[in-house]
């Protein structure tokens, strides 16, 4: 047990030290790269069979120095397949509620553009066919580093989707320390191409 809690400890500072490390790499990553990556992964986002053929998408909506998924948001809507976004209600918990248009979104606690909470729009997470997943770094065998607030892992645990992680290339590592409770990706998007696990 105390060897557990010590392995647990360890991989915890480990993730904070990595994630200290790519913030760092990702200040000094230019515009033009990250333009230029974001346009890549979504080109080959939108040529994904998985992605064309799924009725019910969830995607989170980027932030400025996240990969850019405002242009898949909107393929999503056009396409007319069922759009499910993020909202988190408290201390680790999130639910995902249907829109119908970018303009529905609203900046929520932590400055995220989020929808409003509507128990008409609410989506389960067993609806969702696939799903996009912010990341700090992935790896090229699906571990993914998040912002350490454990909210996807606890909402993915209640899917049977198809999980894909957006991340620049340039922010990838050869391993990331995982937790127990760490959900593996089925896919890792850069500008490269895609890694399918």
């Amino acid at each position: 047990m105390e060897e557990l809690e010590r392995k647990t400890e360890e991989e915890i500072i480990q993730k904070k030290e990595l994630r200290r490390k790519i913030k760092e790499k990702l200040f000094f990553t230019t515009e033009k790269y990250r333009k230029e990556a974001d346009r890549k992964i979504t080109e080959s986002v939108l040529e994904l069979k998985e992605y064309q053929s799924a009725g019910c998408v969830f995607c989170y909506v980027s932030t400025e120095k996240e990969m850019d998924t405002f242009s898949i948001l909107q393929d999503i809507l056009q396409s007319g397949k069922h759009l499910g976004v993020p909202k988190c209600t408290g201390k680790g918990i999130m639910n995902v509620y249907e829109i119908h248009s970018l303009q529905e979104l609203y900046p929520g606690a932590y400055g995220i553009l989020e929808p409003k909470e509507d128990p008409e729009r609410l989506i389960q997470p067993e609806a969702i066919d696939f799903a996009f997943i912010p990341c700090i770094s992935c790896d090229r065998s699906g571990r993914r580093l998040g912002h350490g607030g454990g909210y996807y892992d606890r909402y993915l645990e209640k899917t049977h989707c198809v999980k894909a992680a957006l991340c620049r290339e340039e922010l990838l590592v050869d391993e990331i320390p995982v937790e127990e409770h760490d959900l593996r990706m089925d896919l890792v998007i850069s500008e490269k191409g895609c890694y399918k696990m």
